[in-house]
C-alpha cells in the first residue's frame, strides 16, 4: 500500500490542495456521528432500492451497494486535462466505429489487422453500411480511468456499449447532500444533477429523420431479473420517459411503437439495455425474448435511433483497447492525451510466451471480460490457480490479454478505526449527440473495500463514493 500514491494525503502526513477542507472537517468529526452518518447512509440507500443482482449466487441475488463517506476530490486542473483526453478519446472511438463498418481505412492503413475486426465476435456485419442517426454510434460512454501518481492518469477500459453505474453516481451525491449539507456549503463542488436532462436532451438530439414533433424516447430493458434493472428505471423514471420491455414493442407500419393506454405509439429513440445478441429474434438470437422481432430492419431504414448503436461493442473488446494509442492518433491526428496501460495481447507468440513467463506478476483478463469476471490477478493467486489459468491461456491465447500489475492510487475510507487508504478507479459517464460532446464532472469512484485488494466491482467486494470535481 505504501508504494500507492494516495490522492489526500502527502508522503509527508500533510494533505493534499484538493483534500484541504474535506481532510480537516473529517478530522474535526466526533467518529460516533461518523458512524451514524454511515449506518444512516446504508439506510437510505435500502430505501431507496439501490441494489444490484448477482448471478449464480443464489443466497443472495439482490445485494445493497457498499457506499464510503468520504469524497474522491478531484481539481479543477485535473479535471480539465482528463476532460480533454476523454473527449478525444470518444470522438475516435465513434470515427472508429464509423469506419469499421464503412470504407476500413484504419484497415487499409496496416494500423489493425484485418482479422482483429472481421474475426471478432462483438463485429456486427448487420452494421456494415449503417450509418446512425446524426453518425452517432456511442451515445452514452463510460471511460474506466486509473491513477498512479499526481500527474499520471491511465485508461483501464473503454465501455461503448451499455455502460452502467450513472444511478449509483446520482445516488450518492444525493445522499451526501442529505448528510453533509455543511460540506458543500463550504466546498465549491460541480453539480452532477442534471445527468438525467442531458442524457434526454442529448438522446432527443440524436432522433431519426423519420421522426415529427418533439421526440419521444424509451429506455428498454431485459427486466427486473438484470443486474442492472434499477438503473434502468431510475433513469426512465428521472427522465419522465417510459421503461419498457420487449413484448410492450412491436413493428406497426414501419415504426417500432410501444403499447399504451391510446393503442401502440412510435418510438424515435430505444434507449436499450439489451445486449445486441438479443436485441431482435429475426437478425440476431432466433430464441430471444428479450429484443423486438424486425427491429433491425426499421433501425437500417432510418425509422428509429437505437442507443448505443448494435455493434459498438468491438469498442469495448480488451484486445481493441490495447490499439486505442493508433485509433486516436489515426482518427484526429493527435497522440493520445491519455494513455493506455501497456498490453500484451496473448493471440501473438512472443508475447504469450511472456505472460506465461511472468504470469505471477501480470493481470489477465478476457478479452469481452467485464465485472471483474474470468481474470487472473497473478500477485495475489495461488500455485493452483496460476496453474489453472496457465491451462485456458494456452488452450485459448486470443481470449486474453495482459497488463502489469499498477499500483493503483487510494483515497481514505472510513472504517471502525478511522480514515484507511483503499484502491479507487473513476468512470466518468459521457452523453455524445451531433450537437456535441458532454462529460458528467466526476463519475462513478469505485472502491475495493478490501485492505490491499485491487478489484473494485461490486460484483466482487467492491463499493462505491462520492466524487467531487471542484470549481475553479
Amino acid at each position: 500500500m505504501s508504494d500507492s500514491f494516495d490522492e489526500m494525503w502527502t508522503a509527508q502526513g500533510g494533505l493534499r490542495d484538493p483534500y484541504e477542507y474535506v481532510g480537516k472537517w473529517f478530522d474535526d468529526q466526533d467518529p460516533s456521528r461518523l458512524r451514524a452518518k454511515q449506518r444512516e447512509a446504508e439506510e437510505l440507500f435500502r430505501l431507496t432500492g439501490i441494489t444490484f443482482n448477482v448471478y449464480g449466487r443464489a443466497e443472495a441475488e439482490e445485494r445493497l451497494i457498499p457506499f464510503d463517506i468520504v469524497p474522491r476530490v478531484i481539481s479543477a486542473r485535473e479535471w480539465q486535462k482528463l476532460s480533454r483526453g476523454i473527449e478525444q478519446r470518444v470522438r475516435a472511438i465513434n470515427a472508429f466505429l464509423q469506419d469499421i463498418y464503412h470504407r476500413q481505412e484504419i484497415v487499409r492503413a496496416g494500423r489493425i489487422p484485418v482479422e482483429m475486426i472481421s474475426k471478432n465476435d462483438a463485429f456486427v456485419p448487420n452494421m456494415i453500411g449503417v450509418t446512425p442517426p446524426g453518425g452517432v454510434y456511442t451515445h452514452i460512454v463510460g471511460i474506466d480511468l486509473v491513477r498512479t501518481s499526481e500527474n499520471e492518469f491511465f485508461v483501464l477500459e473503454d465501455n461503448a456499449r451499455t455502460p452502467s453505474g450513472v444511478s449509483y453516481m446520482l445516488e450518492n451525491r444525493e445522499t451526501m447532500l442529505k448528510m453533509f449539507p455543511e460540506l458543500f456549503a463550504a466546498t465549491r463542488v460541480r453539480p452532477v444533477s442534471d445527468y438525467p436532462r442531458a442524457l434526454h436532451r442529448s438522446l432527443a438530439a440524436c432522433a431519426p429523420r423519420a421522426a415529427t414533433g418533439t421526440p419521444t424516447v424509451a429506455v428498454l430493458t431485459p427486466g427486473i431479473y438484470n443486474s442492472a434493472y434499477f438503473e434502468h428505471a431510475f433513469l426512465a423514471d428521472q427522465m419522465g420517459v417510459e421503461l419498457v420491455e420487449g413484448h410492450d414493442l412491436r413493428v406497426v407500419d414501419g415504426r417500432v411503437a410501444m403499447r399504451t393506454t391510446r393503442g401502440y405509439e412510435p418510438i424515435d429513440v430505444l434507449y436499450r439495455r439489451v445486449d445486441d445478441d438479443f436485441l431482435d429474434p429475426l437478425n440476431f438470437r432466433p430464441d430471444s425474448a428479450l429484443g423486438v422481432p424486425g427491429i433491425m430492419d426499421v433501425y437500417r431504414a432510418g425509422g428509429i435511433t437505437i442507443a448505443n448503436a448494435p455493434g459498438t461493442g468491438i469498442a469495448d473488446d480488451k484486445a481493441i483497447y490495447s490499439y486505442m494509442p493508433d485509433i486516436v492518433e489515426f482518427y484526429t491526428g493527435e497522440k493520445a492525451i491519455l494513455q493506455n496501460v501497456p498490453t500484451w495481447r496473448c493471440n501473438e507468440a512472443d508475447a504469450l510466451a511472456y505472460v506465461l513467463d511472468n504470469l505471477s506478476e501480470l493481470v489477465v483478463k478476457e478479452v469481452h471480460g467485464s465485472g471483474g469476471y474470468g481474470m487472473l490477478i497473478g500477485p495475489a493467486a495461488s500455485k493452483k490457480e496460476l496453474a489453472a489459468f496457465r491451462k485456458k491461456l494456452e488452450a485459448r491465447p486470443g481470449n486474453y490479454i495482459a497488463q502489469p500489475t499498477l499500483a493503483l492510487s487510494t483515497v481514505p475510507i472510513f472504517t471502525r478505526s478511522g480514515l484507511a487508504p483503499r484502491h479507487v478507479d473513476l468512470r466518468p459517464f459521457v452523453l455524445v449527440s451531433p450537437e456535441g460532446i458532454n462529460i458528467t464532472p466526476g463519475g462513478l469512484t469505485r472502491v475495493a473495500l478490501k485492505k490491499g485488494s485491487l478489484v473494485v466491482n461490486s460484483s466482487q467486494g467492491g463499493g462505491t463514493k462520492d466524487t467531487w470535481v471542484l470549481e475553479e
